[in-house]
């Protein structure tokens, strides 16, 4: 499902305008990735947990030509579905 094809969803699920809608969405995404950037959970009971991981650094192999490679270290967003989100 793409953006617009969630944001038509919602409309008509919450009885609102698509633009309602769009608000709506865009304000909790903006909201997310601030907290997200925070280094903070956003918890959705029954729906699930964003949170970030950090990785670190370490060694790897180009799989080209087998060289040792540095990959630096770095942040990530992680989700992980809640109870209610049991297929």
């Amino acid at each position: 499902m793409y953006k617009a094809e969630l944001v038509n969803a919602m409309a008509e699920k919450a009885g609102m305008t698509k633009v309602q809608a769009k608000k709506a969405l865009d304000a909790m995404m903006d909201t997310t990735v601030e907290t997200l950037k925070k280094g903070e959970k956003v918890v959705l009971l029954g729906f699930g947990t964003f949170s970030v991981v950090e990785r670190p650094a370490r060694k790897g192999r180009n799989p080209r030509t087998g060289e040792v490679i540095k990959i630096k270290a770095s942040k990530s967003v992680k989700f992980k579905a809640g109870a209610g989100m049991d297929m």
